[in-house]
């Protein structure tokens, strides 16, 4: 039995208010997908089967460059944090993994995993951290890590990524992250190709000691916080890195790490169909990295990610698996609150993609014909699934209204009164 952090009785009696108006609303939304030959029961079933890992770093207040603001009840430790995340699971029952990030979450393997085992939480992608100094090392960070023209710097990184693979094997990850903040800030700076070269042998260093089940992601980024040229800047680069590694090696996305008005979906679908699509950090943007809650800013390009997961689900796609993990700052909202929210945005876009008739689609694009194409994705985009992704929550023990139950629960107040309150500061994401 796992510990719970929000009574199940409290989730019983919040969905017993809400169960005849969602009973009415999904027998609505069932008979009309009927008239399209989709079966509600199908869709609701893979959506809750889908799931996306939760930032450890996520449930704490983010910050900018310019300061920090905290939030009541911040968590003090990855006990505290993961506490937070079993808070996300048990109200939308669609985050049962959490992907941590070292050293900030550095502890004790079997502390760690006693610890997921009483909430009912797994641990995903291995993070690790080369782009700020940890209080301990001998070597700065600051011209580099992996691409550092400092042997004993490199040295320094690689060692920290083996060390990231040893704590997540004995945790039961199966992957680990890897984005560097490595690049110049003016012209001259750095050699472009003997930069690239270092990068590329150090990652390789890195990839000989993963454990034979295990993956690797490379994870590109355009700018920020290397402004002039950055080291591992654009899916191509990314996808060189990968088929340069071996079979093991894969590309992430990020969607807040392109330049506004990328084509991210057709990113993605180059690289499912190259083989090389390991899984994507969700997030949104508005100008840059803004790592916003997914769906808040363009609910439509997210729809159009899914619906190139979808088409290589529907195509069946040989070794086509992504990790799908969250990435986000919280800056003025309730971080938990916010996962919350992203969660189900991401489980809509997925359900949406699903609606998505691809027989016709086909059909249209066979026949050039641009309007009836775009319109067959609009058509899916524009129906209104929250009736499916209520019942999948409901289903498996989740919350019909997540957000309104977590506010009754007062959860944040009860952590608020244990945790002392943080002092606010300089910037920074955590």
């Amino acid at each position: 039995m796992t510990d719970s952090q929000i009574s199940p009785e409290l989730i019983g009696t919040e969905n017993d208010k809400r169960a005849s108006a969602l009973k009415s609303d999904y027998a609505a939304l069932g008979e009309k997908l009927a008239r399209s030959q989709i079966d509600i029961e199908a869709i609701t079933s893979k959506v809750a089967d889908f799931f996306v890992a939760v930032p450890s770093w996520g449930v704490g207040t983010g910050g900018t460059r310019f300061a920090r603001f905290p939030g009541l009840g911040e968590p003090r430790n990855i006990f505290d944090k993961l506490d937070d995340c079993s808070v996300i699971n048990e109200l939308t029952r669609a985050t049962p993994t959490v992907s941590l990030h070292i050293p900030w979450d550095k502890a004790d393997p079997k502390d760690l995993k006693a610890k997921g085992d009483a909430l009912g939480l797994g641990f995903d992608a291995m993070n690790s951290n080369t782009f700020s100094d940890a209080a301990d090392q001998a070597h700065s960070y600051k011209y580099g890590s992996l691409s550092h023209v400092d042997a004993a710097t490199r040295a320094q990184a690689v060692e920290h990524n083996i060390e990231c693979i040893e704590l997540g094997a004995a945790l039961g990850s199966k992957a680990l992250t890897v984005w560097v903040g490595d690049g110049s800030n003016f012209p001259g700076q750095s050699n472009f190709t003997r930069s690239f070269e270092r990068y590329l042998s150090a990652m390789g260093e890195i990839y000989k000691k993963l454990p034979e089940d295990w993956r690797i992601f490379s994870e590109h980024k355009m700018y920020e916080p290397a402004f002039y040229s950055t080291v591992v800047q654009d899916w191509g680069t990314n996808y060189l890195i990968a088929q340069t590694l071996g079979p093991k090696a894969f590309c992430l996305v990020d969607l807040g790490h392109h330049a506004p008005n990328t084509n991210i979906e057709m990113i993605v679908a180059r690289l499912i169909q190259f083989g090389k699509l390991g899984g994507f950090h969700f997030n949104d943007s508005k100008y840059g990295d803004d790592d916003l809650d997914a769906g808040a800013i363009e609910p439509y390009r997210l729809f159009l990610v899914f619906n190139e997961l979808v088409d290589a689900e529907y195509r069946g796609v040989k070794g086509f698996h992504p990790a799908h993990m969250i990435d986000q700052s919280h800056n003025v909202t309730d971080p938990i609150e916010s996962l919350i929210s992203s969660a189900n945005e991401i489980r809509r876009a997925y359900a949406q993609a699903l609606l998505v008739d691809r027989t016709a689609l086909d059909g249209f694009q066979q026949d050039n014909d641009a309007l009836m194409a775009s319109e067959t994705l609009k058509r899916a985009y524009r129906t209104d699934v929250e009736a499916i992704l209520a019942e999948a929550r409901r289903r498996t023990g989740g919350a019909i209204d997540p957000v309104a139950t977590y506010r009754t629960s007062g959860y944040r107040t009860k952590v608020a009164s244990q945790r002392p309150a943080v002092k606010g500061g300089s910037g920074g994401i955590v």
